[in-house]
């Protein structure tokens, strides 16, 4: 009986999944990379954090203060309440640091398919925040338990920027770790062109890694 031939999945990855490609060293990058092509050989991932954005995000528009981020830990299955007691803390002193909600609101967002070297990464920021002064900020929530490395926050807030125009034009990146509620923000100091070739080299190893796993 011959074994059914699979079709070949191309080399893809999220910002998410880029990001935390980036973050590893050695052995675990071609672990992490074999893990994203199975995933996406089965079209399979969950997102247990989609309740909690929802309940940020309202509480920007409304301008309420934090009540849904309070309340969304007792509406999830009781599986994920432990998560949302953890992140809903920090999320709510992000909220806080927004200053007066008056003065703050929504923005739209679209996705992105970003060329990175031979790599295709999906670009989605979470929402958009427009004030009252005219400022725009394109938001990527983190929410893993260990604070993000700086090379996924150069990453991701890198990423956001070179592709402003389509997710939320003159927007500035910011990446929020929702655990600490801390924000990141480019480095002003940081050279545009050394990143691009550090990405660059990233995404050709994680390629070919890709290829390798698929073997």
């Amino acid at each position: 009986m011959s074994t059914p031939v699979l079709p070949v999945v191309p080399p893809y990855a999220t910002m998410l999944g880029f990001t935390r490609y980036v973050a590893r060293t050695g052995p675990a990058k071609a672990t992490f990379v074999g893990g994203l092509r199975r995933q996406r050989e089965r079209r399979s991932g969950f997102n247990p954090h989609g309740q909690l954005v929802k309940a940020l995000k309202a509480d920007i528009a409304f301008r309420t203060g934090g009540s849904y981020l309070a309340a969304v830990p007792e509406l999830v299955k009781p599986r994920w309440k432990p998560l949302y007691e953890s992140v809903s803390a920090g999320a709510t002193s992000y909220l806080h640091s927004l200053g007066d909600p008056a003065q703050v609101g929504l923005a739209q967002t679209r996705d992105a398919l970003a060329t990175v070297g031979p790599l295709a990464v999906k670009i989605n920021p979470h929402f958009g925040l427009r004030y009252d002064d005219g400022r725009r900020e394109a938001v990527r929530l983190h929410f893993d338990e260990d604070p993000p490395t700086t090379e996924a926050v150069t990453a991701t807030l890198h990423l956001m920027a070179r592709h402003a125009d389509q997710i939320l034009p003159n927007a500035e990146p910011v990446l929020v770790d929702v655990r600490r509620g801390a924000t990141h923000r480019l480095d002003p100091a940081t050279k545009t062109a050394d990143v691009e070739r550090w990405l660059a080299g990233e995404a050709a190893a994680f390629t070919a890694m890709w290829g390798t796993t698929a073997a």
